[in-house]
């Protein structure tokens, strides 16, 4: 939405092609939080598909997040 730097969206596409490649599990907590932020914050208003994928991308991380403070390592 507003404040979304250049930088902000570099490190989102950053975080995202570690996701593409490796999954969520490989990134740290704070990572997550990060990316979860950044996903946030990208406005997507102008593509319907692209915000059904912010929606279940969001949920993933959202679930990693708790199972890595969970300790838990679901399937």
């Amino acid at each position: 939405m507003s404040n979304f730097s250049e930088d902000d969206d570099q490190e989102r596409l950053v975080l995202l092609e570690i996701v593409s490649q490796k999954g969520l599990r490989v990134l740290t907590k704070e990572q997550l939080v990060r990316l979860q932020t950044l996903v946030e914050k990208k406005n997507y208003d102008h593509n319907k598909k692209a915000i059904k994928s912010k929606t279940k991308l969001l949920e993933k991380i959202s679930y990693e997040i708790y199972n890595k403070e969970k300790g838990g390592f679901c399937v």
